[in-house]
């Protein structure tokens, strides 16, 4: 039977029913996940009873899984599986996972660990949306830019320190990587055109630090649009996934000092390619410790 899938906004987030992650996935299923993926960038399932192994395996559906980061250690007796801990970070700033790296993750998964009473809502935005509604000079322009990503910016600082995420924080950044992406990324499933930014994107190539700002601004305000974005408020036992490819997400941090914690896992990715076809280009750090490369037909 082909799972089922209902819609949660015009523009981004589906929750699918009828998948069973307890037997081996058949061609048909994958397929019809990796659609559901394509048209909807974000796929909720509710009901899993799945343990870090579990949600590996199920992540591995799609590709290869990278490591849990390319300088944060991996949770207990895992390699593939990263906590998303409110002990440790709070990622209140909109990115897209680890676009330091010159191939970021195609895809990530997150499964609920420990929920809150009230808020800790994850935000997920719709990067090819906020393309297409770009006025065209501005989409004639981003397509011709290309963006330096970095992880000495780092997304998950807090002004209220803590030993734990002091700890975080110098391990988030104690080697740095520098990519190169193009401001707007081809999808290579879809040939969609995503605005392809986020909190890791600190200057664009050719221009000054103020003018980057002003124009990165610009660009972001485009994908936080109300109508690119879906609000998902977490439950016991659910597991998002989101295409990473064509999305930035935000962890809202309004749950006041309660617990929160996701396991994320995430699934090896290809190197982008722009509008012009010029691919992306690693500057600063070598990460193949942490991904291969998916290799993507021409």
């Amino acid at each position: 039977m082909s799972p089922s899938i209902r819609k949660l906004t015009g523009r981004i987030g589906a929750v699918v029913e009828g998948v069973d992650f307890t037997a081996p996935p058949d061609d048909s299923t994958v397929t019809a996940l990796r659609q559901a993926l394509n048209e909807h960038k974000a796929i909720v399932f509710d009901g899993v009873r799945l343990d870090n192994a579990g949600q590996e395996r199920v992540a591995g559906w799609f590709g290869e899984l990278t490591t849990a980061h390319p300088n944060v250690p991996a949770t207990d007796g895992t390699t593939n599986v990263l906590a998303v801990d409110s002990e440790t970070s709070k990622s209140n700033v909109w990115h897209t996972d680890v676009t330091f790296v010159v191939n970021p993750p195609q895809l990530t998964t997150l499964r609920s660990i420990v929920t809150t009473p009230y808020g800790g809502e994850t935000l997920i935005a719709n990067a090819a949306a906020a393309y297409r509604d770009l006025p065209g000079p501005l989409r004639a322009l981003a397509d011709s830019l290309r963006v330096v990503h970095t992880n000495q910016y780092d997304y998950a600082r807090t002004s209220a320190t803590t030993a734990r995420r002091e700890e975080y924080d110098r391990a988030f950044v104690s080697t740095p990587y520098e990519a190169e992406h193009p401001a707007v990324r081809v999808h290579p499933l879809t040939g969609e055109r995503g605005l392809f930014i986020g909190g890791f994107a600190r200057r664009i190539v050719g221009l000054s630090s103020s003018e980057s700002a002003d124009l990165l601004r610009i660009f972001q305000s485009c994908v936080t649009r109300p109508e690119n974005i879906l609000r998902w408020t977490w439950s016991p036992d659910q597991l998002l996934i989101f295409d990473n490819r064509i999305t930035q997400h935000y962890a809202v941090d309004n749950y006041d000092a309660h617990p929160r914690r996701l396991n994320r896992v995430t699934v090896a990715g290809d190197v982008p390619v722009g509008v012009d076809g010029r691919s992306s280009e690693q500057l600063v750090g070598d990460a193949s410790h942490y991904t291969g490369v998916l290799e993507v037909a021409a």
